[in-house]
């Protein structure tokens, strides 16, 4: 134990006058960025929780975003790089009626915070300064126990969130036939456990942003906007409806819609800017799923509507972006150096 204290204490010596690397700041950025705006999603939440219970969870889930964005822009300060906008009090419209039902809230942290578990795997397999690796393993920590109470809240509230069972195995079997993994022919044989894992893991994250965007359907300030939440919406629709089908075919029961936990109030809790960064998100989520369920897909068939499916919700999130740029809304990240630049200014001077 006090040779390994020696050791952080050698590293830290060591590295404290290391700079940020860019995959350090890519992630920092996107980090500040995606917390501060749940700061604001789980205030609205806190303003028109019911139930108790719920309420202790949004609390604890506001208090690890709020702590994320605070040590970040230490960070950043720390560093002498300019600290993000983000998101904050101008996005959040107090006195807002409900927008989602409890059980939403808890659903959503939930899903949240199992997509966060990649995101800060990622990170944290892309530092190397060791006072970032500490944050984002600490990140980690944060979001799995986000994770497993809110799992937990949601089964004592009565909705399971687990994937299909299917029997276990009585003997090791071997593939024989190449039919196992053909386009025309695979497409018939029984799914495998991961690929049924991620066709649920994708079904609850469409579930998840179909409700948001008939939400926000309700609520934006502009038809352009309306229409454009509206269309994400029916995209849910058509990708839920891919992957239940997959499911429902094989007899294994498919996750139910939350669209009856949306209210019908149309008085926006959030900023539209709010709203268009929290879609461009849910398309990221969505196409970093897609991708890692394509990796592990045997099916062709499979693999094929995957890739499909990416090419459409990214073309959904492109137009979302478009409209951030056209609003000014889309901060720019952290980039090289634009040498043809620095040259063209260096020659006029």
């Amino acid at each position: 134990m006090e040779k390994n204290r020696d050791l952080i204490k050698h590293v830290e010596e060591h590295q404290q006058n290391k700079q940020l690397s860019s995959a350090e700041l890519a992630d920092l950025f996107n980090n500040y960025l995606g917390d501060s705006m749940f700061c604001c999603v789980f205030e609205h939440y806190l303003q028109v929780v019911e139930d108790e219970e719920v309420r202790n969870y949004i609390e604890f889930a506001l208090s690890l975003s709020r702590r994320h964005v605070k040590e970040i822009k230490n960070i950043f300060l720390a560093e002498k790089i300019p600290v993000p906008v983000g998101f904050g009090e101008q996005d959040v419209r107090k006195g807002s009626p409900r927008l989602f039902s409890d059980l939403f809230m808890i659903f959503y942290i939930t899903q949240m915070a199992s997509a966060a578990l990649l995101t800060y795997g990622s990170a944290f397999g892309n530092s190397t300064r060791h006072d970032i690796m500490s944050y984002f393993r600490n990140c980690l920590n944060d979001s799995a126990e986000t994770f497993e109470r809110g799992c937990h809240l949601l089964l004592s509230k009565g909705m399971d969130i687990s994937p299909p069972n299917i029997p276990y195995a009585k003997k090791v079997d071997f593939v024989e036939k190449k039919s196992f993994i053909s386009i025309f022919t695979g497409r018939d044989r029984p799914l495998t456990a991961i690929e049924i894992k991620q066709l649920h893991l994708n079904i609850n994250m469409n579930l998840l942003g179909k409700a948001l965007m008939l939400g926000f359907s309700q609520i934006a300030s502009s038809d352009k906007l309306r229409n454009y939440f509206s269309d994400g919406a029916k995209l849910s629709s058509y990708l839920i409806k891919s992957f239940s089908d997959h499911l429902i075919n094989q007899d294994l029961p498919a996750p139910k819609l939350l669209d009856a936990h949306i209210s019908d109030s149309t008085s926006s809790p959030f900023s539209d800017k709010l709203l268009l960064y929290h879609t461009s998100l849910a398309g990221n989520l969505a196409i970093q799923n897609f991708g890692s369920a394509l990796s592990q897909m045997l099916r062709h068939d499979l693999s094929a509507e995957f890739i499909k499916l990416i090419t459409l919700v990214g073309k959904y999130s492109n137009d979302g972006l478009n409209m951030m740029i056209e609003h000014g809304w889309l901060e720019e990240p952290f980039s090289a150096a634009d040498r043809d630049v620095l040259s063209k200014t260096s020659s006029s001077n």
